[in-house]
């Protein structure tokens, strides 16, 4: 066990640069959160200041300040010649250089269909940056939800949803998760993913409502694989949701993500310490299977504390 609060943060030494950085809009600007500029609040101020500078060109105005120079990145592109125009999924990090074709307009782009497409189906998930909170862990840019699952966004409203590391801890080896099937409506905070381990059985909340694209089938028979890779591997579905800039401000990210977990998990060392008495004070880890490790402690005690069941 481990009584420190100190929250430990691995991050690589260079980020990935801004796609407003990349486009020569901005000096310096690293991107956290993989590219999914719709969850960036960076990127929603610069389109905003830049919608305002074009509006008053249009007027005949000059923008005065500071903010003067900024315009659309894909402006700042298009103002270079074509064959150096370098493609969104070259600027992500995705492919080697292709230049744009179709003047930054994607949707018309028969390319960018089809790498999408290849690319959220098949691409695994890899996070590199970590937050650990005193041994559990939540990857950067990925979302929590105060019921333990986690949601990465991917292209445009397509989300891929899992159990964080601390649930799956809590719980131990899981014999299978069921998700909802393919083209099911979810609902935000209503309980549509199943657990089972032996004869126990718990409901997990959808961290976002939206319907269903896909899922996981390698769950419903060893939902221990989300145990050993619960980011990657262990992945339970993905989603398309109209709602998401709305929902999305309802889950965690970053400090406030870890500022939970730890809250978390000081509640659960209570938990432990009601049943199995005074924690050591030499400072250690949770283990891997704190249910199983702990048969005087109810399934429904820990599942209706920790995921909200």
């Amino acid at each position: 066990m481990m009584n420190s609060t100190r929250t430990e943060l691995e991050t690589k030494e260079n980020r990935s640069a801004c796609i407003w950085m990349q486009a020569g809009v901005v000096r310096r600007k690293a991107c956290e959160i993989d590219y999914h500029c719709e969850a960036c609040r960076f990127d929603r101020a610069l389109r905003r200041v830049a919608r305002e500078n074009k509006n008053l060109r249009q007027q005949g105005k000059v923008p005065t300040g500071r903010r003067r120079k900024i315009v659309f990145w894909k402006d700042r592109l298009r103002a270079l010649a074509a064959a150096q125009q370098p493609c969104l999924h070259h600027m992500k990090g995705r492919i080697d250089f292709r230049n744009c074709t179709h003047d930054y307009q994607c949707g018309n782009c028969e390319f960018d269909q089809y790498f999408s497409d290849q690319y959220t189906v098949h691409a695994v998930v890899k996070p590199v940056d970590v937050l650990n909170v005193k041994g559990f862990k939540i990857p950067h840019g990925y979302y929590l939800h105060r019921g333990h699952t986690w949601v990465k966004i991917e292209e445009g409203s397509t989300v891929r949803i899992g159990l964080d590391d601390f649930a799956l801890r809590l719980l131990g080896p899981l014999d299978r998760i069921e998700a909802p099937l393919i083209g099911k409506e979810l609902e935000q905070d209503r309980g549509d993913i199943t657990l089972e381990r032996g004869a126990n059985t718990a409901r997990v909340q959808s961290p976002v409502s939206g319907v269903v694209t896909d899922i996981n089938p390698e769950l419903r028979q060893k939902g221990n694989l989300a145990n050993q890779d619960p980011y990657t591997q262990g992945w339970v579905m993905r989603l398309h949701s109209n709602n998401l800039r709305r929902e999305i401000k309802n889950l965690m990210i970053g400090d406030q993500a870890g500022s939970y977990l730890d809250e978390e998990i000081e509640s659960l060392y209570q938990v432990i310490e009601e049943e199995a008495g005074p924690l050591a004070a030499d400072g250690g880890y949770l283990g891997d299977d704190i249910y199983g490790n702990l048969p005087q402690t109810s399934w429904q005690k820990l599942t209706r504390i920790f995921l909200k069941a």
